[in-house]
């Protein structure tokens, strides 16, 4: 079974930093992308950024320029370091990965969040 543990939130002050880190364990076939999503109170889940296995890289634009998405494939790892933090990038933060589990078969699975808050 695969498995998603993300670690690294925590309360920052807006404009510092932080960085989230997400494991993942269990058997694949393939990995297809890692990547994170954000849910603020009363709003629906956000896409911010994915790594593929190769170490393209995609991001939101409300994310561009101030995150940074990375991966340690050995330690099937994928990071996230935010910066310029600001007070609406406070949110619960969720790994999300895609992976073929064999050749045919292909699941998407969700870590199960890490608070991030940004004071003033």
């Amino acid at each position: 079974q695969v498995q998603l543990v993300e670690s690294g939130g925590g309360l920052v002050q807006a404009g510092g930093s932080l960085r989230l880190s997400c494991a993942m364990s269990g058997e694949i076939y393939a990995l297809n992308t890692m990547g994170w999503y954000r849910q603020a109170p009363g709003k629906q889940r956000e896409f911010l950024a994915y790594i593929t296995s190769g170490g393209s890289a995609n991001y939101a634009d409300s994310v561009k320029g101030r995150f940074t998405i990375s991966r340690d494939i050995p330690e099937m790892t994928v990071f996230l370091q935010m910066d310029s933090l600001r007070l609406e990038d406070t949110a619960v933060y969720y790994c999300n990965a895609d992976v073929l589990v064999t050749m045919t078969s292909r699941q998407e699975y969700w870590g199960q969040g890490t608070q991030v808050t940004v004071s003033s």
